[in-house]
């Protein structure tokens, strides 16, 4: 994975994905101090990392979007050959791990002590780490094709000098 574009993300995310396997499933088995506290501070620093890189890889597209096509499909989901398919396995897999994880823990605990809510809801927030890594991954590696002239909404150099169109009675 070394030699492959991006492969510093893809590990981010594994490294991540697989600290919250082992601090989720701790938690919900053994559901006592310090495990629970370790699960949340796992969740919040994934579901962090993910909105961070969420939006860096969307600030980038919005860049790259003046030359190429981006859809937010082959984006967030490296779909459509915007990824080799080894990095587009890797990076959906661990995002479906982060799925699955969260939800089937959440689910062993479904309350704390008779009170309502759990710890371990936290985990549902970890997702964003796969889908904002997803983006990012895109917006600097991603293969998007080309914007054609014909799709371009470049203003002429005829038109308003702010680019709005002017009423005309």
């Amino acid at each position: 994975m070394g030699d492959v574009k991006g492969a510093v993300i893809v590990r981010v995310n594994a490294v991540f994905t697989a600290l919250f396997l082992v601090t989720a499933v701790l938690a919900a088995v053994y559901f006592e101090q310090p495990w629970k506290v370790i699960a949340v501070v796992v969740c919040l620093a994934s579901f962090s990392v993910g909105v961070c890189a969420f939006l860096w890889g969307y600030w980038s597209a919005v860049q790259r979007s003046r030359e190429d096509n981006i859809s937010v499909a082959a984006m967030y989901f490296l779909i459509d050959k915007c990824a080799p398919k080894s990095v587009a396995r890797q990076m959906n897999g661990l995002l479906t791990l982060q799925v699955i994880i969260g939800l089937v823990t959440a689910g062993m605990r479904p309350s704390t002590d008779g009170k309502s809510g759990s710890t371990l809801a936290f985990g549902i927030l970890v997702p964003m780490l796969g889908l904002g890594l997803n983006g990012l991954w895109a917006a600097f590696h991603g293969q998007f094709a080309p914007r054609s002239a014909a799709n371009s909404q470049r203003v002429s150099p005829e038109a308003s000098p702010n680019g709005q169109d002017e009423d005309h009675d």
